[in-house]
């Protein structure tokens, strides 16, 4: 019997993005397969449950309610900080 259910309802998500080791990735995504559901939605269920468990967590949370999300950056594209590339010009010709 699964561990996770089959979705029943829709939620909002946000992109969030990780590495995970091979093994923890291949099982991923055969449970995901398994299930018949996006490896999104696994993630996202393996979390609330393992943390919905976690009484010290709950009850810390509790205590803290704020966001601990950090706040997004303006978005700087990384070799926009690179100097400019040198550029080959053309020897001038000399007509003698």
């Amino acid at each position: 019997m699964a561990l996770i259910k089959p979705r029943t309802r829709g939620k909002q998500l946000v992109r969030h993005r990780t590495r995970l080791d091979h093994e923890t990735n291949e099982t991923l995504y055969a449970y995901a397969h398994f299930l018949g559901e996006s490896t999104e939605y696994v993630l996202n269920q393996v979390i609330d449950t393992v943390l919905g468990k976690d009484k010290d967590f709950l009850q810390w949370r509790l205590e803290h309610p704020a966001s601990f999300v950090p706040h997004r950056q303006s978005h700087v594209r990384r070799h926009a900080t690179r100097p400019p590339r040198a550029t080959s010009v053309p020897a001038p010709v000399s007509s003698h």
